[in-house]
């Protein structure tokens, strides 16, 4: 054999060797998941989405990998609920109100008093009534996995405390991007701003807006209290939030892929409601040591707000449509039965 031939043999099989290693190394390269969500790491979201990462990664062997990416530097929830429709991002969780002008069933969950404790709020929201409002998004290109929770909401304002519902004449509160939300607080009297939340602490700050609704969790980690003098407890909306995945990308995955996907998603909703049912239940003081002043509005101002509702209440029957408004009410009777 030539020295020649010797040497492209050997050439040959480095190449075809190195070739090899290159798949091998192709192969073995892990899955990776950008999981956007708009609160910062230290927050009740940011330490669920560390478990449900920690969870993908183990029960994948490391084979798929998520990032969790906080502080909405994806951008907030609507930017990132379009970059999952158009498959440029794999997964997120945000609020469910944000969902209402893609799926309009979800604006059953910002129904003003519709859900009065944790447990209605779990068997609801996991039961037939939540499974069917989630199944609704795949046709508009996402994938619902398990509902968290945001918490009931609660108002916070630089004004004046809110003790009656005339106390909300001429406020100017920051309310999600979604008329539902909208549509109360304008019967109720406030002067409602539809905001990304990406931009709500600076309006406070710079008084563009006097207040804001939003969970004690989310009061607390955001800050709020630097620029907010004002806590009413209302608890007018129990707000969940949603895990969401793009559907083109989840339709590329195995079926092992959904299921590991899909259980770690069970496995960080079940954490989070816990970390978060306990982080609300010391805001309260956390928020009264950084000086806030905190009232709870009466039950018969409450009643006075429901009554007030009363058209609110309609139109989100009419925009859900009546079947499934009243299928809720008779689930939530049932609820209520078995107390």
């Amino acid at each position: 054999m030539t020295i020649f031939r010797r040497t492209l043999i050997a050439v040959t099989a480095t190449a075809l060797f190195g070739a090899s290693v290159a798949a091998v190394a192709q192969d073995i390269k892990p899955r990776l998941i950008r999981f956007g969500y708009g609160l910062n790491e230290q927050s009740n979201q940011g330490r669920a989405a560390k478990v449900f990462a920690e969870q993908v990664e183990k029960a994948s062997a490391g084979k798929m990998k998520v990032r969790a990416i906080g502080a909405a530097a994806l951008g907030p929830d609507t930017q990132m609920q379009q970059a999952l429709i158009g498959g440029a991002q794999e997964m997120m969780v945000g609020s469910t109100a944000t969902l209402v002008g893609i799926t309009k069933e979800m604006a059953l969950w910002d129904t003003p008093f519709l859900i009065s404790s944790a447990k209605e709020a779990d068997t609801l929201l996991d039961g037939p009534i939540g499974e069917k409002i989630k199944s609704k998004l795949q046709d508009k290109g996402l994938v619902g996995l398990v509902y968290w929770e945001n918490g009931f909401r609660n108002l916070t304002n630089s004004k004046r405390p809110i003790t009656k519902m005339e106390d909300l004449d001429g406020v100017k509160l920051r309310v999600m991007q979604n008329n539902v939300y909208l549509s109360s607080f304008q019967t109720l009297g406030a002067n409602a701003v539809p905001m990304a939340f990406s931009e709500l602490f600076s309006a406070l700050e710079t008084k563009t807006v006097d207040g804001q609704e939003n969970p004690f969790n989310t009061i607390l980690s955001s800050k709020f209290y630097e620029v907010q003098k004002y806590v009413t407890v209302t608890n007018h909306v129990y707000s969940p939030w949603i895990v969401l995945v793009s559907k083109k990308w989840w339709d590329q995955l195995s079926k092992t892929e959904q299921q590991i996907l899909t259980d770690a998603a069970k496995t960080s909703r079940d954490f989070e409601r816990k970390d978060t049912r306990e982080e609300a239940a010391k805001a309260v003081g956390d928020l009264k040591a950084k000086g806030m002043l905190i009232n709870e509005l009466s039950a018969t101002e409450s009643a006075r707000m429901r009554a007030k509702l009363t058209k609110v209440y309609a139109l989100i029957g009419a925009d859900i449509g009546m079947d499934l408004w009243n299928e809720a009410q008779a689930e939530l009777v049932k609820i209520r039965a078995k107390k």
